[in-house]
């Protein structure tokens, strides 16, 4: 390694490392009665004293209160009928969402089928880009359902 590359490299290595200073931070007026904040110091600057910023972590967690007893409760019974509503809500939103990536997946196939008269180059080749353009709505509505499938099954899987 040359010498001034090894200069340069314990210069900067010695910059990054070295202690972080907290830089002094003034507050000056100019003429026209405008405030500017600067860390460098003019006739028309005042240094401001600023509490130390605080870099420690939050705490992990805050202590758990009790809950109080006249907080609101619901009665076993009460809550076991809304959480059966609850699970019958999401399968018939399952079975929706089924049948409505099967009707987009059908839609699809028969647009795949299709060779519109845009799409053919001249001397009969399909543009395939052109054709990949037009069936991407349909590939985004079927990707839809399924997630939205996916995030239903987790649902009642975290059901009680």
């Amino acid at each position: 390694m040359r010498p001034q590359t090894l200069c340069c490299s314990i210069a900067l290595l010695s910059l990054v490392t070295g202690s972080v200073h907290a830089q002094a931070i003034y507050k000056c007026t100019g003429a026209d009665g405008r405030v500017t904040y600067s860390n460098v110091s003019t006739k028309d600057c005042k240094k401001l004293t600023l509490d130390p910023v605080n870099v420690a972590p939050a705490p992990a967690s805050a202590a758990r209160t009790p809950t109080p007893a006249s907080f609101p409760k619901v009665d076993d019974q009460t809550q076991k009928s809304r959480d059966g509503d609850r699970r019958r809500i999401l399968e018939s939103e399952l079975a929706s969402e089924q049948k409505n990536v099967e009707q987009a997946r059908k839609t699809l196939t028969e647009q795949q089928a299709i060779v519109l008269p845009s799409e053919r180059m001249q001397g009969g080749a399909i543009s395939g880009g052109k054709v990949e353009e037009r069936l991407k709505p349909y590939q985004d509505k079927i990707a839809l359902h399924e997630r939205n499938i996916e995030a239903i099954t987790k649902e009642i899987a975290n059901l009680r």
